[in-house]
């Protein structure tokens, strides 16, 4: 491969510069020497008989004029080489900044910011989408690692217990309950199957595209709830009901798992005693649920969305169905996935207020209708 020089773009903008005085001195010498050139040809004389003072001719006017205009564009072009090197290095000193910081990020290094300074230009405009570009991915990255390590947790868990009761049960196999064994391997396994079984949907959901079709979301939510409310009755939570009749863009399926996910959140995290879970059906395609619970940071309530996120009201109750952490981001992929809206907020007296803003269904013309002439 063969070498060549690299033309920075500073120095592209010096030369510019430079050229661009330089046609200018050429264009004004020019204008000049045109104008000189309708000096008349015939000898000059001064005009006081008693001045002997040579007169220059036309001839020599001209050649001074070239000879003139040649050093002024020498002298131009330094002046350009000069002060153009000096003013683009100026007007690029952001673009510097912008550069180290790139490759700072390069590095893995997100937790620098440009913040550049002075008047507003494309410079500031480029350095303040690049710092936003920046936190984003901190931040998604921040998500990405506390993400693997509680997925590594979690998927961990299941296999450490069922490694360590069958150990005990290899270790002394003549006081051992094979059928209290064999129920408590069966529940531990089941529980590492959901939690892979969720993580597939979340990975699904950004991989592809969610066909849409109109669909009864009034019908969706009733009978999701009828699935509920034994697990409702069972933690001695009241489930109560408000569903008007909606027909929404979505797909039935995904909805059904979003308002089942929804009710269970709403049921294992609640009072232990005298629960209440409320979930309403609204005519515009608004899905609410709200919850009794125990109270909540509204900062941790922001977070609750992130796979594997866990705090205190997750406190698992005796003989109810254990949570994998994977409800409410479920329901956010959903939600995203309809192109809709989701809304997460604690309650002051505490337990959540989950709201889903669903598109209400556009008409669509029946395709064997045919128009009446």
């Amino acid at each position: 491969m063969s070498w060549r020089p690299r033309l920075t773009v500073r120095l592209r903008l010096t030369l510019s510069y430079a050229l661009l005085l330089v046609l200018a001195g050429g264009v004004i010498g020019i204008i000049i020497y045109a104008v000189m050139r309708f000096v008349p040809n015939y000898p000059l004389t001064a005009a006081n008989p008693h001045d002997q003072t040579p007169v220059a001719t036309r001839g020599e006017i001209l050649d001074t004029v070239v000879k003139l205009t040649l050093y002024a564009l020498a002298l131009l072009a330094a002046i350009g080489m000069g002060a153009g090197w000096i003013i683009a290095g100026r007007m690029l000193r952001p673009l510097q900044e912008i550069t180290a910081a790139a490759r700072l990020a390069a590095s893995g290094s997100l937790d620098h910011r440009i913040r550049l300074g002075g008047p507003r230009d494309e410079f500031t405009d480029l350095s303040d989408t690049f710092d936003e570009m920046l936190e984003r991915l901190e931040r998604a990255f921040t998500q990405y690692r506390r993400f693997a390590a509680n997925a590594s947790h979690e998927l961990r868990t299941p296999h450490a217990v069922m490694k360590t009761m069958l150990e005990v049960a290899i270790a002394d196999p003549d006081h051992q309950d094979v059928r209290e064994l064999a129920r408590r391997l069966d529940e531990t396994n089941q529980r590492g199957i959901d939690i892979v079984e969720a993580l597939l949907a979340l990975a699904s959901l950004g991989n592809r595209k969610v066909e849409l079709e109109p669909v009864n979301l009034a019908s969706v939510a009733r009978r999701a709830v009828e699935e509920l409310r034994p697990e409702a009755e069972a933690a001695g939570v009241t489930l109560g009901t408000s569903i008007e009749g909606s027909i929404v863009e979505g797909n039935e399926t995904l909805l059904h798992q979003l308002i089942v996910n929804l009710g269970q959140n709403a049921i294992r995290h609640n009072l232990p005693v005298a629960g209440i879970a409320l979930l309403t059906v609204q005519a515009d395609g608004r899905l609410t649920v709200v919850n009794t619970g125990e109270l909540i940071d509204p900062a941790k309530a922001a977070t609750l969305t992130e796979p594997f996120t866990r705090g205190a009201r997750l406190a698992k109750r005796q003989g109810q169905p254990s949570g994998h952490g994977l409800g409410l981001a479920l329901v956010a992929a959903i939600t995203t996935a309809h192109g809709g809206a989701f809304d997460l907020a604690a309650q002051p007296t505490g337990g959540l207020n989950i709201s889903v803003r669903l598109r209400p269904a556009t008409p669509r013309p029946d395709r064997h209708h045919t128009p009446t002439p």
